[in-house]
């Protein structure tokens, strides 16, 4: 009896502790579904699969175009000394007597000629006859010949991975400066890339290339140098070259009054008349004469109707120096 009443607690012990189990079981399941379908909740931090690089943004920004000397200055720190000519026309030049990659390196080389008797570093340069005046009528009657961008655009992004310089050459026939050179914008917005203008073949309403040699207003050059020296500065870009041929006191109206004011532009006035050196020296004093202000002086020589061709040395003992040397 005794034993009896011992051992019936027990069972009910042992039989209440089974059913205590099974009852936390079943709630630990409820509880682990509940947590499964619960959404996940919303964190302030970050994931580490969410981060972004911290190069991204830095990556985004364009490094900045320098010269070789390490500014995005012209001049004082470089002179320029280029060919001139046009693609795969070697009537025009000497740019023109050789595939790109040769004229890469034929410019390169006549920089190094001209580099002993320079204290500046010696640019190379390809001037490029973009639009050729045309002695007969163009299918827009502007009696210019406009090349296409496609076929100048690895001219200029080659000469910029080797470091050359490179200047559009507009000869516009009957139409405008200002006109032509628009044509050209994604071209002139590269950082090597610089513009030239020759009045020679800027024509009157009534005249032919060869026939007569064209002049402009200054008004005209103006307009250009202003609009390619705002969007050099959109662009950030370092300063453009702005060059302008002339061999007569004609060819530019009111020179006087041409607008240097534009820090983005490197102005040079080019004495490109061919000859006899006599003739050429008298030009270039002519040329000279009461300058614009801010205004540089280049020179050119011919291989074929100089005589006679003036070497390296002695085109840059002329008084003074000259800032930009083509060959034509």
């Amino acid at each position: 009896m005794v034993c009896m009443v011992v051992l019936m607690p027990r069972r009910r012990i042992v039989l209440a502790l089974k059913v205590l189990v099974v009852l936390l079981g079943a709630w630990f399941c409820v509880l682990a579904s509940m947590a499964i379908m619960a959404p996940e909740p919303v964190s302030h931090t970050p994931r580490h699969d969410d981060k972004k690089p911290v190069h991204a943004v830095a990556a985004a920004v364009p490094p900045t175009y320098a010269y070789a000397d390490g500014t995005q200055k012209l001049f004082p720190g470089n002179r320029i000394v280029a060919l001139y000519g046009s693609p795969n026309a070697p009537r025009l030049g000497v740019l023109g007597e050789q595939p790109l990659e040769q004229a890469i390196a034929r410019a390169k080389e006549l920089a190094n000629d001209y580099q002993p008797y320079a204290s500046e570093r010696m640019m190379p340069a390809l001037e490029i006859i973009t639009t050729v005046a045309s002695s007969s009528p163009t299918a827009n009657n502007d009696y210019s010949n406009e090349l296409d961008i496609t076929a100048l655009q690895p001219w200029i992004e080659a000469a910029k991975a080797a470091g050359v310089y490179v200047v559009l050459d507009l000869q516009p026939g009957r139409t405008d400066f200002l006109s032509q050179a628009k044509l050209y914008e994604p071209l002139l917005r590269e950082p090597n890339v610089g513009l030239a203008l020759d009045p020679e073949w800027r024509l009157g309403a009534n005249q032919l290339p060869l026939q007569q040699i064209g002049s402009v207003d200054v008004s005209e050059i103006n307009a250009t140098s202003v609009w390619l020296a705002d969007i050099t500065k959109q662009g950030e870009l370092p300063q453009k070259l702005f060059l302008v041929h002339q061999f007569r006191n004609s060819m530019i109206g009111n020179r006087a009054q041409m607008d240097t004011s534009h820090p983005e532009l490197a102005y040079v006035i080019q004495m490109d008349g061919n000859g006899a050196q006599p003739t050429k020296q008298s030009t270039w004093s002519a040329i000279r004469q009461s300058p614009p202000a801010n205004v540089l002086f280049g020179w050119k020589n011919f291989y074929d109707e100089d005589h006679p061709v003036l070497s390296p040395e002695a085109t840059m003992a002329l008084d003074p120096k000259p800032w930009y040397v083509s060959y034509q």
